[in-house]
């Protein structure tokens, strides 16, 4: 039986619109195919800010306040210590596993936070807010005294619930503890009185 022209018209024009459709979803599958990987070689913004230093106002934070700001993924924090906290950090040296930050120096602190306080200015604790047991992130317990999990003569640091580590307002471990060193003290430098820069000590 032959078919008629408007037939054969139709037929072809259903096989046109096949063609279409099948060749611009080939295009597309390419095109998706393609991106990633181009896409690939492109360092996004956040990969090319993930390193950079970080500036932190300070103007605001009072003595005994804690603030956090966040440098290649980990939490830093920046303390304001008090006179009274200050003068706690002799005192407890020897209940610390490492109160002179001589276990791996270069890993815990710069040269210029190797003292006694840790830090460049003794007023000012800066630490990434990691335990360094299993990577947890530790609580405030600013709180002297006896508390829950924590000693009679508690002074006031951070403790780890995870696992239990205590440290002191140095950000350093005590004795008989699962994290085996110090906080780590980022290297860092002041702007001004009231900028911090952290991931950047080349003025330090």
């Amino acid at each position: 039986m032959t078919e008629t022209l408007a037939e054969r018209g139709q037929i072809d024009s259903s096989k046109r619109t096949w063609l279409i459709a099948s060749s611009c979803a080939g295009a597309v599958g390419g095109i998706g195919a393609a991106v990633p990987f181009v896409s690939s070689f492109l360092p996004s913004e956040k990969a090319k800010a993930a390193g950079a230093p970080v500036e932190a106002d300070i103007s605001t934070l009072l003595p005994g306040e804690k603030m956090t700001v966040e440098w290649r993924g980990k939490p830093v924090w920046i303390v304001r210590r008090t006179p009274e906290q200050l003068a706690a950090l002799p005192k407890i040296d020897p209940q610390l596993a490492d109160p002179k930050s001589e276990r791996k120096p270069e890993d815990q602190a710069p040269a210029y936070a190797r003292n006694a306080t840790r830090s460049i200015k003794p007023e000012y604790l800066v630490v990434v807010g990691i335990c360094t047991h299993l990577g947890c992130s530790p609580s405030d317990k600013f709180q002297t005294g006896a508390q829950p999990s924590l000693p009679d003569d508690w002074q006031g640091g951070f403790f780890c619930p995870c696992h239990g580590s205590t440290f002191d307002l140095a950000g350093r471990v005590f004795k008989n503890k699962p994290a085996p060193d110090n906080l780590e003290v980022p290297a860092h430098m002041y702007l001004s009185d009231s900028k911090l820069l952290i991931g950047d000590d080349k003025k330090a």
